[in-house]
């Protein structure tokens, strides 16, 4: 067997995995979110459960693939054979979402292409995003030169590709995120904006606001998709697990709320404070958004700015979601990288031809009568996501014992760090996963809105 590799230092391992952990949802689907749930109150609920919940689940992924040095299902493997379909699920995730994650990565180059062209007038155009993403060839065309360009980061391997990408990308996105929320800042009306979504509201308390803040502390930081396992098995033993997590989830949670410094001010500024604006879900990326751009001065540099620090998000996430499968199959089946590259590149085109077509020519094909990327999405993030991250804490809690992760996460002499963790894994956050389950499976038919 080949030597595992490792990243170069710790700073390389937090910006390869906070680059997997910000990703689209941190630049879109915070804000609308936050603006939804009370602002600054769903900003509070969401700091809440990641420094709590998150926090166990990722030190759990992270310790398990350093434990092992492997990929998710040798990992679980080589801690309990019985138990090795926990690994499949976690791949499974990841190979599912990254085709039609790239389908929307494919979107975004195609937006930085016409603001960087000077089009931001025409992106600002009343169906422009629908006549785009239903023609039956260019979507397919922009979301292969995405997965080629995660691709050839990937093909690097780990210290050469997805460190160095990640060492280059992250910062590069957090100037673009401040220098973005600066410039909005200035627009007319956007102080109103910064107040509306940083001041808790708490007369606008809900079970609805608070599952939603869980749902998307649970996927934004890329629990449950065997990429905190994969990146962990490239860890050094030397490095300290629980300050690594602590970083990451300030990165994460940093990037998403500079998103909201970002948006909601210059969408309020637009609209006044529209809730329909405010809310207006993946359309606010690529239909309010473009709208704003073309009403500012500049709107060339800003847009083009915009969706190249989006396009740097989506790229560190698909360059992850990639890495699991690559790692996967040169684990399991001794595959040199590169053919595990070039077999995993050109799955996920193929696969994300579907998830492309059924926004056009496709439309008519349904399943549990969801389009086909939005099927996708639900079975990956509202069921298989939860239902797996579920049965490792039951796995870790009451099968393999919470010490074997804890003595991974060198913490032997802390007594009340044990405790705390213990009882999260066990109790609390099979709970918190429950709730997600059950409110992202109604949420998707209707039953409830979040």
């Amino acid at each position: 067997m080949n030597e595992r590799s490792e990243f170069s230092s710790k700073i390389g391992f937090i910006l390869a995995a906070a680059g997997s952990a910000v990703g689209l949802g941190n630049i879109w689907r915070f804000p609308y979110l936050a603006a939804k749930y009370g602002g600054g109150l769903f900003v509070l609920i969401y700091i809440f459960f990641i420094t709590t919940f998150g926090y166990a689940i990722m030190t759990s992924e992270i310790a398990i693939g350093r434990k092992t040095r492997l990929s998710p299902i040798g990992a679980y493997e080589s801690l309990d054979k019985r138990y090795k379909f926990l690994g499949v699920i976690a791949v499974v995730v990841a190979a599912l979402i990254v085709p039609y994650y790239s389908v929307i990565g494919g979107w975004i180059i195609k937006y930085l292409a016409v603001f960087l062209t000077g089009g931001a007038f025409l992106a600002a155009q009343d169906g422009f995003f629908a006549d785009f993403i239903t023609s039956p060839l260019e979507p397919v065309l922009w979301q292969a030169l995405f997965v080629l360009i995660a691709a050839g980061v990937v093909f690097k391997g780990i210290k050469d590709g997805i460190e160095r990408a990640n060492r280059i990308l992250m910062p590069v996105l957090i100037v673009l995120s401040l220098g973005i929320g600066a410039y909005a800042m200035t627009l007319p009306g956007a102080v109103e904006g910064l107040k509306y979504y940083m001041i808790p509201d708490f007369s606008r308390f809900s079970i609805e606001g608070v599952l939603a803040a869980l749902g998307q502390m649970f996927y934004s930081l890329s629990l449950a998709m065997g990429i905190m396992i994969t990146y962990g098995s490239y860890l050094n033993k030397n490095d300290n697990i629980k300050k690594s997590v602590k970083q990451i989830e300030v990165f994460d949670s940093g990037v998403a709320i500079l998103a909201g410094f970002m948006i909601v001010p210059a969408v309020f500024a637009f609209s006044g404070g529209s809730q329909e604006a405010l809310s207006a879900g993946p359309g606010l990326m690529f239909i309010t958004l473009p709208k704003v751009f073309d009403s500012m001065a500049f709107s060339t540099i800003i847009g083009s700015a915009f969706f190249m620090m989006v396009l740097f998000a989506a790229i560190t996430s698909g360059i992850s979601l990639m890495e699991v499968v690559v790692s996967t199959i040169c684990d399991k089946y001794g595959m040199k990288r590169n053919k595990a590259v070039v077999l995993t590149t050109i799955f996920v085109i193929i696969m994300g031809v579907p998830s492309s077509l059924g926004n056009g020519v496709w439309s008519g094909f349904t399943i549990l009568d969801l389009a086909i990327l939005d099927f996708f999405d639900f079975i990956t993030n509202a069921v298989l996501m939860p239902v797996g991250a579920l049965l490792m804490c039951v796995f870790i809690g009451y099968v393999l014992k919470a010490d074997v992760i804890l003595n991974e996460m060198q913490l032997e002499s802390d007594l009340k760090s044990r405790r705390f963790y213990t009882f999260m894994i066990k109790y609390v956050a099979p709970l918190f996963i429950v709730a997600v389950l059950l409110s992202s499976i109604l949420s998707t038919f209707g039953v409830i809105s979040i």
